[in-house]
């Protein structure tokens, strides 16, 4: 069994990226979706099964971070909305 990740972001997405994948027919920011499955296929299938929009032949465009399920590893870790700190500064925490 493998877990197959797929992250697809178009915060910055315009009309001229015509080309780009739509992995939702939903309107979305960020897409992402994480399965376990024996291979890809079952993936994309399972992804087809839950009804919730997700369309299998743009998500084949987009490559795919695969990780074997009985290995230690860090599958996603995200901060969103930093505001980098200078070293020289400590944080100001909004009052």
């Amino acid at each position: 069994m493998n877990i197959y990740v797929w992250r697809h972001n178009k915060t910055y997405h315009s009309h001229s990226m015509i080309d780009e994948p739509c992995v939702n027919s939903e309107f979305y920011l960020d897409a992402i979706a994480v399965v376990l499955a024996h291979d890809l296929e079952e993936a994309l299938a399972k992804l087809a099964e839950e009804n919730k929009g997700w369309r299998t032949e743009d998500l084949r465009q987009l490559p795919c971070s695969v990780y074997p399920a009985d290995k230690a590893a860090v599958i996603f870790s995200e901060l969103r909305g930093i505001i980098p700190i200078s070293k020289n500064k400590k944080a100001r925490i909004p009052t």
